[in-house]
Order: structure tokens, then C-alpha cells, then sequence
């Protein structure tokens, strides 16, 4: 592909993430299985343009609306582009309106407009130190309070690092072999990996080397799954033979993780109301060789499934759906898309959510609450609520849960973080950004519960 057209491969690909539903990594994968003919250099660099921009939109947006003046844009993604080349490549106006010269796969001609921008930003920088706390460093405005309640002091340092790209991480399916035996395998396959610090069947890749096609993957011996995303599992802490539920399971990467954890013995049900993605983790389920997990879909959080089996399992995981912040670094479009509202609904559901789910844990049992979220709102906010409204859960302090699990199996990982509830981000952990809280159902519930209702009787 010439570089012009790689450009208009890369404005076709942000239409279609800007203008539809589905997430950048979908709509991506979209257009190229529907594109085979742009090979692997063409596709890295059409990529390269694309996360440039979600990476730094609000930036080229603020130069942008002061190159533009009172005029409007004819194409927001042909602008943003633009800018892309001018600022972040270093492009000329004369080479730009040569990528821009309407031939075959190239994108159409600059109009005057856009030739008026082009040399208005021609040797300009990026970073700007006039533009607010917000654009530079690229997130939602609106945001800003929460995020200052989150991190104080840090915040700058946590959103710089939420601009950089992700790693991509692996979690070693221990049912199938070790940490050291799968970065052999990598490495046969010319793919260097380091064990990830926090996460003791963690490994860490630079870039996106094409896991999916590896022997290694596709034989379960790993799973791409960031480290924060693993610890999760560590801190719900599963034991082999107990009866646990991962009750918002999804596509089912943290019920592989428990699945691991339990050596396959026991019960674990996992459960979501997106049928579809729960039906899908069949596929995961079966190459990972785990033969204990029931697949359930409901029909919403207070199914009546729920119900039937109130006390009944020893752990429950609630992965809740949430605002995803967390995974900003690694999904940067999702911030755009997020508004006031859609955080204002997310936190009704999760009560509701915690509501229902509790009820499954037996007296002695464990809920562990969990998002990839970084506002208050969602996560110690959500948790204050429900052991206010539930006098018979109490927190498990987060550095007990930890210090349990990592005994059991045979780990001295200090604990990473410096609270009750475990929150991991990525400037401080290098992590995608978690929260997790445990709780633990008293003993006594049931013995109460009984004794009230005879003295009713």
C-alpha cells in the first residue's frame, strides 16, 4: 500500500469505530476480515495511524479547533488525520496534500480548508501547556473530579501512564504446564516473555505478537489476560472441591483463572445475562482441559435461579459491569463514549447486582466484588452501601486475603497495595486498573435468621 492509501485505510477504520457501536479492538477486526488483502506491514501501520488518534484525540481536537477558527470541519476524521501528520509525524503541508491527491486507494483531494489547517499546523507540537488538565492528558472532562477524588496527588502520573499502550500479558493455564514451560514455548516460537511481578502464572509480552495462532495457545497452554485481571482470581482465593459462582462471567477469562485455581475439582458456575458470551466460553473451557464449570445465563440479576440456590456456594465472584475506565490505556476510544448517565445507570446496576448475588453465599462463605474501574463510585462507594444495607457481611481486610492466598500456594509476593480493598492502576502497578473487596458472610447469619423466625412462629 502506498502511504496515502494506508492513510485513507486508517480515516475508513475511525469512521467506522467513531460512527458504530462496537468497541475500536471489534470494529478493527471487522474491517480486516472483511479487507484480507492488506497484509501484515500495511496493517501495523494502518494501525499505528488509528490508535494514534484514539490515543490523543482530545489533543488534535484542541489544536484542531484553534487551526480552524469559526470554520467548520467537513470530515472530523479526515482533520483528525491531518493533524495526526502535521503534529505527531512531522509532516509538511506539501506532503500531506500528496498522500491527500485523490488516486486510486488514496484519500480525496485536500479542500481549502483542510490546506489551511495542514499549514497551520505544519512544526507545531503536541503538547500544548495552555490546554486544560483534561486534554492534556485525554480524558472525558467531565471526569476530572472523579478522577482528582481517585488518585489526589497522582492523578497526573496515573493518567500519563493510562496513555501509554498496554502490554500484552498471559496467564499459564496450570492444568496444562508451568510458567517456565509456556516461555519456553514462546520462545521457541521467537516471542520473548518475562514473568510479570505480581501475578505468579503471569507473563509479559512487548507489543502484539499473534498469540492466537501458537501451539501454546490454541493447546490451553496459556491465555492473554492482563496481570490485574489474574490477581482478581488470586483474591478470591478458590479452593479445589468448594462450590463457588463467578456470577457476571462474560467470555469467561476469570472462570478459567478459578477453574486453574480449583485444580478442576469442585463446582463453579458461571453465569452472565449476555447468553451469547457465556455461550462462547465453551470454546475457552473446553481447550483449557477444565471439565468442573456449569454454564447458566440469566435472565436478569435477580433470576430466580439465584433464588432456589441462596446459600449455596462457598465464594462468589461478582465481576461487575462497570464504566471500564480501568482499561482506558487499552481501549481508548471507550472513554469518549462514556457520558454522566451511562456511569449514573452502571452504579444502579451494580447495587442491584450485589443485592442479588450476596444471596448466594453460605454463612462462613465469601463475596468478592470486583471492577476495572477507577471511580469511587463504583467500587468503595458500592462497597460502603452494601455492608451498611448488609450488617450480616463485614470486609475481609485485603492484605489478610492476600496474605491466605499467596501462603496456600507456596508464594512470599508481598501485597501490592495499601488498603482494605485492593486497587490496582496502571502508573502504580503497571496493571490495567482493578478494584477488588472481600467480604465474608458471618457465621451465625443462618443461626439468627432461624431463631427470629421461630420466635415468630
Amino acid at each position: 500500500m502506498t502511504p496515502g492509501a494506508r492513510l485513507q485505510a486508517a480515516i475508513e477504520l475511525l469512521q467506522a469505530i467513531h460512527g458504530g457501536t462496537a468497541p475500536a479492538d471489534r470494529a478493527t477486526a471487522t474491517y480486516f476480515r472483511t479487507r484480507r488483502y492488506i497484509g501484515g506491514a500495511d496493517r501495523r501501520a494502518v494501525l499505528d495511524h488509528v490508535y494514534s488518534v484514539l490515543r490523543r484525540r482530545a489533543a488534535l481536537g484542541w489544536k484542531l479547533d484553534r487551526a480552524r477558527g469559526d470554520v467548520k470541519l467537513p470530515e472530523i476524521e479526515r482533520a483528525r488525520m491531518i493533524a495526526r501528520m502535521a503534529i505527531m509525524e512531522g509532516w509538511s503541508a506539501d506532503k500531506i496534500a500528496g498522500a491527500f491527491d485523490g488516486g486510486q486507494y488514496r484519500p480525496p483531494t485536500l479542500d481549502q480548508t483542510e490546506k489551511r489547517i495542514a499549514k497551520s499546523l505544519e512544526g507545531q507540537a503536541l503538547e500544548d501547556p495552555k490546554a486544560p488538565l483534561w486534554v492534556r492528558y485525554e480524558f472525558p472532562e467531565w471526569c476530572e473530579p472523579r478522577l482528582k477524588r481517585a488518585f489526589g496527588e497522582r492523578l497526573e502520573a496515573e493518567m500519563a501512564a493510562a496513555l501509554q499502550p498496554a502490554a500484552t500479558d498471559i496467564r499459564v493455564n496450570t492444568l496444562r504446564g508451568t510458567r517456565s514451560v509456556a516461555a519456553r514455548a514462546l520462545r521457541d516460537a521467537d516471542i520473548e516473555a518475562k514473568p510479570t511481578p505480581l501475578s505468579p502464572w503471569g507473563l509479559r509480552v512487548e507489543g502484539r505478537p499473534p498469540l492466537a495462532t501458537l501451539e501454546a495457545f490454541t493447546s490451553g497452554l496459556i491465555e492473554i489476560q492482563d496481570e490485574g485481571s489474574q490477581l482478581v482470581a488470586l483474591m478470591v482465593d478458590p479452593r479445589p472441591g468448594e462450590r463457588i459462582v463467578d456470577f457476571c462471567a462474560g467470555a469467561g477469562g476469570k472462570t478459567l483463572a478459578l477453574a486453574a485455581l480449583m485444580e478442576n475439582k469442585g463446582k463453579l458456575v458461571a453465569m452472565d445475562v449476555l447468553k451469547g458470551r457465556i455461550e462462547r466460553s465453551a470454546t475457552r473451557i473446553r481447550r483449557a482441559g477444565i471439565n468442573n464449570v456449569e454454564r447458566r445465563d440469566l435472565s436478569s440479576e435477580r433470576d430466580p435461579w439465584v433464588k432456589r440456590h441462596a446459600g449455596g456456594y462457598d465464594r462468589v465472584l461478582i465481576d461487575a459491569p462497570c464504566s471500564g475506565a480501568g482499561t482506558w490505556r487499552r481501549n481508548p476510544d471507550a472513554k469518549w463514549r462514556l457520558k454522566p448517565k451511562d456511569l449514573e445507570e452502571l452504579v444502579d446496576l451494580q447495587k442491584r447486582i450485589l443485592d442479588s448475588a450476596s444471596r448466594l453465599v453460605k454463612p462462613g462463605g465469601r463475596l468478592a466484588y470486583a471492577t476495572c474501574s477507577l471511580f469511587q463510585e463504583e467500587n468503595a462507594d458500592q462497597v460502603a452501601a452494601f455492608l451498611e444495607a448488609n450488617p450480616d457481611f463485614t470486609l475481609v481486610p485485603a492484605p489478610q486475603v492476600w496474605a491466605e492466598a499467596t501462603k496456600r500456594l507456596g508464594l512470599d509476593t508481598p501485597y501490592p497495595g495499601d488498603g482494605d480493598m485492593l486497587v490496582l492502576t496502571p502508573g502504580k502497578h503497571g496493571t490495567d486498573g482493578f478494584f477488588v473487596a472481600v467480604m465474608e458472610k458471618k457465621a451465625a447469619a443462618v443461626a439468627e435468621t432461624t431463631q427470629a423466625a421461630e420466635n415468630t412462629a
